[in-house]
């Protein structure tokens, strides 16, 4: 039997995980490897939350293998943990975002592309079905009359439900190794030939247990990180981001550092107490 957390991990080692084609380093950390089930009933919760256009990991799985008993899946979430090196010069890097977050941003995502269709292709080839939902061609963004852009899949809810993190003020991912993190899925049918143990959720279903401000009230460093004030008390403004994104950084990265645009900022994924961990009161990022 087969153990799924090896076998991504095994895949994160192959030489596409590159920060750039003329780098011969990682654009990622080795990754961290959750798994949910697909008939927790969070997911149901998530859909109302966010909008009819939510798939389900039945919902999504049927548009390739047609209908199945939510019981028998999987979902498998991984966390692509940004390196030092990068978050380093990231965190030094003022109001804009420093050349190696832009080419983790463009590079490294297009890894992460890479590990969903690989991860799918490798359980294929073990006899197992399973779905990466974000390249369906089916997935796409939506309109949510309560939270404004989303999509028919999160990987940032599907990493929550599968254990590996909770929200932050600005809406990122506090995982065991920070906020500075991409994320992937995929829904996969139970099968014997892969291992495929569901991680405990040690938050239970509160979905803000990680972040200092919602827990402590005392933090909101990430608000004062973000050059667009996309951030505040009352949490994420996502059109005044994006905004920013398309029409500031995205421009400068193509400008000043790799000759086409990249949606690249985070910068409030560094600096801030979860950079890098969990955090704790009275902990720093490095």
């Amino acid at each position: 039997m087969e153990a799924i957390a090896p076998l991504i991990e095994a895949i994160c080692r192959g030489p596409e995980n590159r920060l750039a084609p003329d780098r011969d380093e990682p654009a990622f950390d080795p990754p961290l490897v959750g798994v949910g089930r697909g008939d927790d009933p969070i997911w149901r919760r998530i859909k109302d939350h966010i909008g009819p256009f939510f798939w389900l990991p039945q919902e999504a799985f049927a548009l390739k293998f047609g209908p199945a008993d939510p019981a028998e899946l999987r979902v498998v979430a991984w966390i692509l943990p940004q390196t030092k090196a990068t978050r380093d010069e990231h965190r030094k890097s003022g109001a804009w975002p420093a050349r190696r977050w832009s080419e983790a941003r463009h590079y490294g995502e297009r890894f992460n592309a890479f590990l969903r269709a690989k991860v799918v292709e490798t359980l294929a080839g073990l006899g197992v079905d399973a779905v990466a939902p974000t390249i369906l061609p089916e997935w796409g963004r939506h309109l949510s009359e309560q939270w404004g852009f989303a999509s028919n899949w999160s990987e940032r809810h599907a990493a929550f439900v599968c254990g590996l993190g909770t929200f932050g003020l600005s809406d990122g991912l506090i995982t065991p190794r920070g906020k500075a993190v991409r994320v992937g899925s995929a829904v996969v049918r139970a099968n014997p030939a892969v291992e495929l143990t569901v991680t405990p959720r040690p938050y239970g279903d509160n979905h803000h247990a990680y972040c200092l401000f919602y827990s402590t009230g005392k933090c909101g460093v990430c608000a004062r990180r973000c050059p667009a004030g996309a951030i505040s008390e009352r949490g994420h403004d996502k059109p005044a981001c994006k905004a920013h994104i398309r029409g500031v950084t995205s421009p400068y990265v193509e400008r000043e550092q790799l000759g086409f645009p990249v949606n690249s900022c985070g910068l409030c994924q560094v600096g801030v107490p979860c950079e890098a961990r969990i955090p704790k009161l009275g902990k720093t990022a490095e």
